[in-house]
């Protein structure tokens, strides 16, 4: 009853999940993220995959591969450790480690943080190595313009099955280690089958950082990637 009059209100509070709310609140600062680099003319990529993948193998060929093509920034995330930062800087390139310390995954801020900390005016790609895990870095943005999964043979080939969320986020997939196809149980179409249910279309590049089989097919698409959202510097 209210103010003497014969009704009654009815209150419905609507609960957001707290994952929700920290998700939500993740997507806005990638979007600045995003506005960021589209300012600077930068692309940016974010690179995910499980541990012993080939993650900084295929970051440190790429980076050779695409070496006078375009200039280069590197963004490392592991829970601990500089490791791989520090064979980044080896190879000539800006780059950054970001410790995510109990987090098995980056977020916008770490990313946000890490972008001020290059010379962005000087770069033409931001290339992120994520933290080595095939569930969380999925759902967190970070605002580049690509994500991108690496598979390897020696992981078997029911990954798209096991992780679908995954594969479903991606622009592109590189299906690593292919020198290994004769020596270890991979039935490539089963594997291939599982990722077309789940991403019709997705680029993918099967390569082998040991022989240098597809990693010009893979360099090459990414330089046109990288055109077509930017003015090179």
């Amino acid at each position: 009853m209210c103010d003497g009059h014969n009704h009654t209100h009815s209150h419905t509070t609507t609960r957001v999940p707290v994952a929700e709310q920290i998700l939500s609140a993740n997507d806005r600062i990638a979007q600045r993220n995003h506005s960021l680099l589209h300012q600077k003319n930068v692309y940016g990529i974010n690179i995910m995959a499980s541990p012993g993948a080939g993650k900084t193998s295929i970051l440190l060929k790429t980076l050779e591969a695409l070496q006078g093509r375009l200039k280069i920034g590197v963004i490392e995330g592991d829970p601990a450790g500089s490791i791989d930062t520090d064979r980044a800087l080896a190879a000539g390139m800006p780059a950054v480690q970001v410790n995510t310390g109990g987090e098995c995954h980056m977020d916008a801020v770490m990313m946000e943080d890490a972008l001020s900390q290059l010379p962005l005016d000087d770069l033409d790609l931001v290339v992120v190595e994520n933290v080595g895990n095939l569930i969380c870095p999925a759902n967190f943005r970070l605002g580049t313009h690509l994500n991108l999964v690496i598979a390897s043979i020696p992981e078997g080939d029911d990954k798209p099955y096991k992780y679908p969320g995954m594969y479903m986020g991606m622009q592109a997939l590189i299906i690593n280690k292919i020198d290994l196809l004769p020596y270890v149980p991979f039935d490539m179409e089963y594997f291939q089958q599982g990722v077309e249910v789940l991403n019709p279309g997705i680029a993918t590049f099967p390569l082998s950082c040991q022989t240098g089989e597809g990693l010009d097919a893979w360099a090459d698409w990414l330089v046109d990637k990288a055109r077509a959202e930017i003015t090179l510097k």
